[in-house]
């Protein structure tokens, strides 16, 4: 089982050749230079071949669904297939699925219910997916009833990435009430629901943060999760991540989070989505601030699988940054962040996780997709 892949701009860790890219029996067997003569070699016309993207949050499960408020797919592995299609068709070969532990308001209560049904569609069809599916265990700390929904999760293998999540008003991501008020009003809610919803959420977050920080911290450590903390604002924050175990900083939201969680030895993570809109959606701090700092080590799509290539290319044509370190924030690192050391570069021996594409007036568009060597898109 081999395929040649020739007339190719192949994205290495540090340089782009144009070359010939060997796979066979699922591994790349060989990166080389110049053309291939071979009768079966398939020309790339000079397309871009990179590694297949790394995707380590991205909530666009719960959109399939729920795809409207109040709305429940009936068909819980036609809603799983529809976001492996979606993911793959994006580029994305190994996808982190974030699935919520806990909401942290009613309107979310929803998460509770779908919860086991999401994780149970996540391990049932792996047989089904293309991409690679792991899952990402989205800890929300505001809900009294996270520790009784995580533990059992935990258990689960594909669970092996779980971050601290924090949503009460006036902290973190809404340290800004006045955002989330805007926020909420944007939503369709009035101006007295609005107020009712930030004082109820503000309480019960308040109390359920306390109950839950260090318990949750240790659940996690014994399991021996990759642990991530979630929206820091302070060094204080990156503090706690720090002595909880955390080896990831996910969403930073200022420039001194993402300072201390450098200094920290923590790893961050931007939202793709933040890139390519070139802002904030919640008055956080712009994800191409902290590249132009060197203080962004990778990307998550976040809610839209489509934007982490399309933010590395933003990145590469907006902001000067060399395509194969654009490219590197969404294969190699986050490979590296997540322990999967056999996957995220063009390297003889690793699996055959690529991506090939070309970009059309500024815009990345995939042409082909490769999981363990065969084509899934």
């Amino acid at each position: 089982m081999e395929s040649v892949f020739t007339n190719a701009r192949l994205v290495l860790d540090d340089t782009i050749i144009d070359g010939t890219l060997v796979v066979r029996d699922g591994r790349i067997a060989a990166v080389d230079d110049g053309r291939s003569h071979a009768a079966a070699a398939l020309d790339c016309a000079g397309d871009m071949v990179c590694p297949g993207l790394i995707d380590l949050h991205t909530d666009a499960l719960e959109s399939h669904f729920v795809p409207r408020p109040k709305v429940f797919w009936p068909d819980a592995r036609a809603a799983a297939l529809a976001h492996d299609g979606q993911v793959v068709a994006s580029g994305i070969t190994t996808v982190f699925d974030a699935i919520c532990a806990g909401g942290f308001d009613q309107a979310k209560a929803e998460r509770r219910e779908l919860f086991t049904i999401m994780l149970d569609a996540v391990d049932a069809n792996s047989a089904l997916f293309r991409a690679d599916h792991y899952i990402h265990l989205r800890c929300e700390m505001t809900d009294p009833t996270l520790l009784a929904l995580a533990t059992p999760a935990l258990d689960r293998p594909r669970v092996t990435l779980a971050s601290l999540m924090d949503h009460t008003p006036g902290a973190r991501q809404w340290r800004n009430v006045e955002s989330l008020r805007t926020f909420l009003l944007g939503i369709g809610k009035s101006a007295a629901e609005a107020e009712v919803e930030i004082e109820t959420r503000s309480a019960r977050g308040r109390a359920a943060v306390a109950d839950n920080f260090q318990a949750l911290a240790d659940l996690l450590r014994e399991k021996g999760v990759v642990r991530a903390s979630h929206d820091d604002t302070t060094a204080a924050h990156v503090e706690l991540a720090r002595d909880a175990g955390c080896s990831i900083s996910e969403f930073p939201t200022t420039l001194d989070a993402a300072r201390a969680a450098r200094a920290a030895g923590l790893a961050t993570i931007g939202g793709a989505p933040n890139v390519v809109r070139g802002g904030s959606h919640s008055n956080g701090i712009a994800m191409k601030d902290l590249a132009a700092k060197n203080l962004l080590d990778a990307l998550a799509s976040d809610y839209v699988p489509a934007s982490l290539l399309q933010a590395a290319v933003a990145l590469h044509l907006r902001q000067g940054l060399p395509l194969p370190a654009a490219l590197g924030l969404v294969t190699r690192a986050p490979a590296r962040m997540a322990g999967l050391h056999d996957r995220g570069r063009l390297a003889p021996g690793l699996r055959a996780d690529v991506t090939r594409f070309r970009i059309v007036e500024g815009t990345p568009v995939v042409r082909q997709v490769l999981v363990a060597g065969e084509r899934v898109f």
